[in-house]
């Protein structure tokens, strides 16, 4: 696969993921949510300051620790990226690389730069967002929300069975976790690393190498180096 495309690829993903969490911070207050297909794809406003998929990491300190830890994954990422390209790694494990580092950068953007960007997003007031506010940004460099928007509860209204430990009675929902394209992107490259890896990681078979043989006459008298 060649940079350029790779390149391209990354481009697309973080463009459409930036475009559309951009439209979702303008125009949806925190919590608003509208149906796309019927009652089981929805875009639903919610803010993160955690992980992929709405995980949480430790309060304040933890919001610092996981941006700086972004930060240095996609540097470190980008050094990698180009490793695989000189190694001319497999097409799809390059596509899939190029999925999890586009998903990953995306979500560092929000983290890095969203807090200064953007008005706070009050769930209770329900207002709109602006862009460039003019008393500043709801958070300083770093302390930016990750903004997720899709939602496909294609199951609700149900219950774990009783005999289930510690969730036994409570409501099950599936597919509880609001995420963003950047989320979709990452999980999208892992889960297919994970099921084409033989294919993506097959050894190259070893060269065969022809012996040179000689005519020389090898007796006691004789020494080979």
């Amino acid at each position: 696969m060649k940079g350029k495309q790779l390149f391209l690829l990354i481009l697309i993903i973080i463009v459409a993921d930036q475009a559309l969490k951009f439209y979702i911070k303008l125009n949806y207050y925190a919590g608003e949510e509208h149906k796309v297909l019927g009652d089981w794809f929805r875009l639903h406003f919610v803010e993160n300051e955690g992980m992929a998929w709405g995980w949480k990491f430790g309060g304040g300190f933890g919001k610092i620790a996981l941006t700086l830890f972004r930060l240095v994954a996609v540097i470190w990422g980008t050094f990698l990226l180009r490793d695989f390209l000189k190694k001319n790694y497999h097409k799809g494990f390059m596509i899939c690389a190029g999925l999890i580092y586009a998903g990953a950068l995306g979500n560092l953007i929000d983290s890095l730069f969203y807090g200064l960007l953007f008005e706070q997003s009050n769930p209770f007031t329900q207002n709109v967002a602006t862009l460039f506010p003019s008393g500043g940004g709801y958070a300083g460099l770093l302390h930016g929300k990750v903004v997720d928007m899709f939602y496909f509860p294609i199951i609700t209204d149900a219950k774990y069975p009783a005999w289930v430990p510690f969730f036994g009675g409570d409501d099950f929902e599936f597919f509880r976790p609001v995420f963003n394209l950047a989320d979709a992107a990452i999980s999208t490259g892992v889960i297919a690393i994970l099921l084409f890896q033989n294919k993506f990681f097959k050894q190259h078979k070893e060269e065969k190498h022809s012996t040179v043989e000689t005519k020389s006459v090898v007796d006691d008298k004789t020494q080979i180096f």
